[in-house]
């Protein structure tokens, strides 16, 4: 007879958020569900730009219909469920809160950035960098580890306790894969890449090749 101390516990999706300088996970956000569907887009990086869709293009962009720029841009979308009345043995004053909080701060520089760049305004400086976020990693598995920025957090709360702590929420997340032609070279999220890039690689030539039989070309091309 299985017993339920024998069925293996299913691998979470989650968010890392990393250390770009020293490479160190600053915080491990598991999401408590694995979501149940993913939306994932890719658009490759045309060398030809628009001339390559029309028809009677010059004929530098005929040359280079086949030539691409960089690496496709990549977005995903999926939906989280947090749920406070699932975890029965943690307790919650704040309901998921905190859960939220976090996650929202992937989106928000700190009140200390901030204030910094407001002292820094306030003393004449004329140019003030934008404020730099951490490395985002976001992990489905060992074969899809990548580097992303959030482009999208929607949130829909559905359930309260007595003190209108939110027990029960879904959320809308949207995410960019940042590639090498997001980031300089030598960041560590390139370097990630490279590795989300190189597991592509050895996932396809695992892939069961076709014949041209198949395809009812059996003569050839």
């Amino acid at each position: 007879m299985t017993r339920y101390a024998d069925i293996p516990k299913p691998i979470r999706s989650g968010i890392v958020v990393v250390d770009p300088e020293r490479g160190t996970p600053q915080r491990i956000i598991v999401l408590q569900f694995n979501p149940d569907t993913l939306e994932r887009s890719l658009a490759p990086q045309a060398a030809g730009g628009s001339g390559d869709s029309g028809g009677g293009g010059s004929g530098g962009d005929r040359n280079e219909a086949l030539r691409l720029k960089g690496p496709a841009q990549e977005t995903w979308k999926f939906t989280a469920e947090i749920d406070a009345t699932d975890q029965f043995d943690v307790a919650a004053p704040d309901g998921i809160h905190p859960e939220l909080a976090t996650l929202e701060m992937l989106v928000h520089p700190t009140s200390a950035q901030l204030r910094e760049a407001s002292r820094l305004t306030k003393k004449g400086t004329i140019e003030i960098s934008p404020i730099e976020m951490p490395l985002t990693l976001f992990t489905w598995g060992s074969k899809r580890v990548m580097p992303v920025r959030l482009t999208e957090l929607s949130i829909n709360e559905s359930a309260f306790d007595v003190n209108l702590n939110p027990i029960r929420a879904s959320l809308g997340i949207g995410m960019k894969v940042l590639s090498v032609s997001d980031l300089p070279a030598g960041h560590r999220g390139a370097d990630l890449y490279l590795a989300h890039l190189a597991q592509k690689e050895r996932l396809a030539r695992t892939a069961r090749g076709g014949r041209l039989a198949e395809l009812g070309l059996g003569r050839g091309l």
